[in-house]
């Protein structure tokens, strides 16, 4: 049977055009982006005079790897906004950037030396810096060119980087802001601390993986108690034989207690252990001190088969009692630990996990550095940069927390073992829990004590900006609830709430690469004296005038401290840490919105947008800098967005392996593919 459809194809007359069939983008787009590149779109667009300045402030991306879909996501949306206020008549300004200083360049580049089987602290400081420069530049080279690839208008030909020396003069500059208007101090206390990297990190820089922690219950002997309660007629002395528990995730903190904090609001026990089970480390007849609420699962942990509850121990008993240190009078101690430990009041004590005791190490968490600062406990040095103790510590010189590979070192098992040898650890165990790592290394971190430099945010600003307060959080806070507009509105309590609650910002960093902190201090002279610090205006200004002509390398150079003080040179000491890289990032409103002829005639931006990450990243860092140096926010609106989740809805991540590669998309689907992706996106 014969086929009889009719065939209508040459009764449909269409019109003919030199049009192609299929759009044909990942081979047609570079010839239209090279033409527009040709004739200078950007800039003519720009031509017509009168209009009125729209400007969308890029936050930087690092120059440190291939652009990933977080990066395609973001600077589409950035040029969909840019572009549509050229439309509607602005003379819409787009400057990208690149942030280039810091650690996870540093790192690369370090890496490279081990792979070599080099030393990074054999090679000199300026070619090292040089390499990271060089490091940099060229992933700035290959990141604007995926970028323009993606159809991204914008200044390409003159972008900003914060390793410019320009850049670097005016991040300079506004240190010595800081330094000047009294918010610079140096000050001793636990911050957040790699061991692999040797520098402490910024909160920014952290993030939480699972980890599994020893888990410990020790004992503190009571000592002496003076408010002990009588009990028919005499002093109820049993508080005397008792033992005061705490339960810490960190026995390597044990050889630097200095008290055990109590909250008089919680109901509290004396408990006496009766039958153990075998192997159990509890001892038959003992009198521990526990809060109520807590008392049965501890005893379930020590293997206490039967207890009893003796009687109530009011909040008003611990005051006056000193307890002994678990490794008091220990073999081989030396006398370190034979001092006494005071019981302490502190409002950060629950009874919803541990014993309802607090073990207090000062120089290794913020609350144990409060409550020690509020009655003038001893800071320790126990641990060095690399997180290993001293080699001149009692028992356990030597022996690292955490290993140069980021694994854990022997340090906290050897202290569970010198507990159990001073029949001071009541249990032990393990927990799984969030705990902070490096974002770079992905190796857990610690809180360690050391001499770093800090800006105060509550410290009063001597510097004649004071229309929104008189310290950088009052400042703050007032940009956030008069200044700033948020999109999404979600925005402005987060914001809030993080400068709130904020502490001084650690602005020091023990690292090579990136802006020194420019400042001198006076030999001799301890931080809380006035005269610490040099406070010298000629001397800032020379200092940024070698900064422009040279960059920050110049301050490394052999003799710069004699060719900046002079006569006064061998009075000071030069500091050699760098400045944490979000103080680069957050400075950028000088350098680029002030600075630059395609800025804004006032430093502030009409729009700084990025991920919702940034609320604790460059929205915060660009808050606290300029309150510090301009006296508001560096911006009008805020707008976030979110991120590019897989298909089972987890954040899309080059470390977790599951991200989309925009490179690939646009070979296969073309560039306009991936922006319509985007342009859909809620």
């Amino acid at each position: 049977m014969s086929d009889t459809t009719p065939d209508y194809r040459d009764t449909v007359f269409l019109p003919e055009t030199d049009f192609p069939m299929r759009g044909g983008l990942p081979q047609r787009e570079p010839d239209w982006l090279a033409h527009w590149e040709k004739i200078g779109i950007y800039d003519r667009l720009r031509e017509k005079t009168g209009r009125k300045p729209f400007t969308l402030h890029d936050g930087p991306p690092y120059a440190n790897g291939h652009l990933h879909i977080g990066h395609a996501l973001n600077k589409t949306i950035k040029d969909m906004i840019v572009r549509s206020h050229q439309m509607m008549g602005f003379d819409a300004r787009y400057v990208p950037g690149w942030d280039c200083h810091g650690l996870p360049i540093e790192w690369k580049i370090e890496e490279q030396y081990r792979a070599k089987g080099l030393n990074k602290d054999d090679v000199d400081i300026v070619a090292f810096r040089q390499e990271c420069r060089a490091f940099a530049k060229g992933w700035v080279d290959i990141q604007r060119e995926e970028f323009k690839r993606l159809g991204i208008t914008g200044n390409w030909a003159d972008p900003y980087l914060t390793m410019d020396f320009h850049a670097e003069a005016v991040i300079a500059e506004e240190f010595m802001k800081f330094l000047m208007n009294g918010t610079l101090y140096q000050g001793s206390k636990p911050v957040m601390w790699s061991p692999v990297e040797k520098t402490a990190l910024a909160e920014a820089e952290v993030e939480y993986h699972d980890h599994t922690s020893h888990t410990i219950w020790v004992r503190f002997p009571v000592l002496t108690a003076t408010n002990l309660p009588e009990l028919d007629g005499c002093m109820d002395t049993q508080l005397l034989q008792a033992s005061v528990v705490i339960w810490t995730t960190t026995p390597w903190t044990i050889p630097q207690n200095r008290a055990v904090a109590f909250n008089p609001a919680i109901a509290y026990g004396l408990y006496r252990v009766l039958d153990v089970a075998e192997n159990a480390t509890a001892r038959r007849g003992e009198l521990l001190v526990l809060a109520d609420a807590l008392a049965e699962g501890v005893m379930k942990q020590a293997k206490v088969e039967t207890f009893e509850r003796v009687r109530d121990v009011a909040g008003t008993e611990f005051e006056g009692v000193i307890l002994a240190h678990p490794y008091r009078g220990i073999e081989n101690g030396g006398g370190e630990w034979d001092y006494d430990v005071p019981m302490l009041a502190g409002d950060h004590v629950t009874d919803e996990a541990g014993t309802g005791f607090v073990h207090t190490a000062p120089s290794h968490g913020d609350d144990d550095y409060q409550l020690g600062l509020k009655h003038g406990l001893k800071m320790t040095y126990n641990v060095e940069a690399d997180g290993s103790y001293r080699v001149d510590l009692p028992i356990f010189g030597g022996q690292h927390i955490i290993l140069p590979d980021g694994k854990e070192g022997p340090a906290n098992v050897a202290n569970i073992k010198a507990l159990a040898g001073a029949k001071a650890l009541l249990a032990k165990g393990k927990v799984k829990h969030s705990y902070p790592h490096s974002w770079r290394s992905k190796a857990p971190l610690i809180f360690r004590n050391t001499a770093q430099w800090f800006a105060g945010i509550d410290r009063p600003l001597d510097d004649g900006m004071g229309e929104y307060g008189d310290t950088i959080r009052k400042r703050a806070l007032a940009s956030i609830e008069r200044l700033v507009k948020f999109t999404p509105v979600s925005g402005q309590n987060r914001l809030r709430s993080m400068m709130e609650a904020r502490p001084d910002w650690v602005l020091s960093r023990q690292r090579a690469w990136g802006v020194p902190l420019t400042c001198f201090v006076k030999k001799g002279a301890k931080p809380e004296d006035a005269d610490f610090l040099l406070r010298d205006a000629d001397v800032n200004a020379k200092i940024v005038a070698a900064f422009e002509a040279e960059g920050a390398d110049v301050w490394y150079r052999d003799g710069f401290k004699a060719e900046i003080l002079g006569d006064r040179a061998d009075e000071y000491e030069q500091i050699f840490d760098v400045l944490d890289v979000w103080f680069d990032s957050g400075s950028t409103h000088a350098f680029v919105l002030r600075d630059r002829a395609d800025g804004t005639a006032d430093g502030i931006a009409d729009v700084y947008l990025e991920g919702t990450d940034q609320h604790r990243g460059w929205f915060h860092s660009s808050m606290l800098q300029a309150c510090g140096t301009k006296g508001r926010a560096p911006y009008r609106n805020v707008v976030t967005h979110g991120f590019t989740l897989d298909e089972k809805g987890m954040k899309m991540s080059k470390s977790l392996g599951n991200t989309v590669v925009p490179a690939e998309v646009i070979e296969q689907y073309g560039a306009d593919i991936l922006r319509l992706w985007v342009a859909q996106a809620d």
